[in-house]
């Protein structure tokens, strides 16, 4: 991507958080066209002009009609690890966002990061869950299944708008903080479906939420006759780069040089996360989502700070002391049980 294309796309994204009035004149129309053609594409998969393919066990999307960071993989992780407390046996599939190869893989402790992608790589070290990632979800969960056969269910970390592959049951994660606004489509706005495709959904999730927001008027008019939610963040205890066992507490960093490198969906999430548990940054640097992390990019700093996310990409050696702040989702009421109870899962005692 050029200069040009990078700084447009900075000043539409600009546009969605803050209206430019003219821009809304100018990209209204093509909002409209981007609609068009996003029904019409669903109208052809779910009226039969286009195949559906299915997978011999249940398929559960996790998935969002917000372009960006909605705060996704952490509540896939949330899920996962429920359902593996309820001895379900679960795997994931994904697309691999960013990755360079376009092999279908079954993620193993050898892949690399430029085969599997930085989320899906996360996830398998996370969880010890198998995952795969495919160009689609489908030839993804079908070689899932040749491997581990034994599945009782799949969760497609994104891939809402993935029709060619059936699923049994779509829970769209909403930002509580987009509550109550006037979102418009591509380009205009930041979502890839008008909010009308979240009656057809079976469950929402509002990232970051809180019980309070459950009785806003604007929720209460989008989860009739499904289940519905919401998501908190909780941060764990700091680790070194690659050596798990060595933990610390936001006091240990005091009075040194620290700073923060992040390419996420949201990195100014992160950056106050680090602040509001004590941590003085001298510098923040802020990365495309999934970009690789350079020797040019690390600040100048005695300590640096990462996500899990951007932890995987990383190769010893590194020139400096970097720490990893781990980062949970909890999600209320319980998803996975109601999960199970709609598919009719059993549990599986190893």
């Amino acid at each position: 991507m050029n200069i040009d294309m990078v700084g447009l796309a900075q000043i539409i994204e600009q546009h969605w958080k803050y209206q430019n009035k003219l821009l809304s004149v100018l990209l209204w129309p093509l909002a409209r066209i981007f609609q068009i053609i996003a029904a019409l594409r669903r109208s052809l998969y779910r009226y039969g002009w286009i195949k559906v393919y299915c997978l011999p066990c249940p398929v559960v999307v996790i998935g969002n009609i917000h372009v960006g960071g909605v705060g996704k993989t952490p509540l896939v992780a949330a899920l996962v690890r429920s359902l593996q407390q309820k001895n379900i046996q679960v795997g994931i599939i994904s697309r691999g966002y960013g990755r360079q190869s376009k092999d279908t893989i079954v993620i193993d402790d050898l892949t690399s990061v430029s085969a599997a992608g930085d989320e899906p790589l996360m996830l398998y070290r996370q969880l010890s869950v198998p995952v795969a990632v495919g160009k689609t979800r489908l030839a993804a969960g079908q070689a899932l299944l040749r491997q581990y056969p034994e599945l009782q269910i799949i969760i497609s970390d994104d891939g809402l708008q993935h029709y060619a592959l059936k699923r049994d049951l779509e829970i769209v994660i909403i930002p509580a903080t987009d509550v109550g606004k006037r979102l418009d489509l591509l380009p205009n706005g930041p979502l890839r479906e008008p909010l009308s495709r979240l009656q057809s959904t079976d469950g929402i999730l509002f990232s970051q939420g809180n019980p309070s927001l459950m009785h806003n008027p604007v929720v209460q008019n989008l989860i009739t006759d499904k289940w519905y939610g919401y998501s908190s963040l909780k941060y764990g205890h700091f680790y070194l780069f690659n050596q798990p066992q060595q933990r610390a507490m936001p006091s240990d960093f005091a009075g040194r040089n620290c700073a923060a490198i992040a390419a996420i969906g949201r990195p100014e999430r992160f950056f106050q996360a680090l602040q509001q548990l004590g941590i003085e940054l001298s510098a923040t640097v802020t990365l495309p989502d999934h970009a690789t992390i350079t020797i040019d990019d690390w600040p100048d700093a005695d300590v640096v700070f990462i996500t899990e996310k951007d932890a995987v990409k990383l190769a010893e050696p590194l020139n400096r002391e970097v720490w990893i702040l781990p980062l949970e989702a909890v999600i209320i009421p319980d998803l996975s049980g109601w999960i199970v109870q709609r598919l009719h899962l059993s549990s599986i005692v190893k």
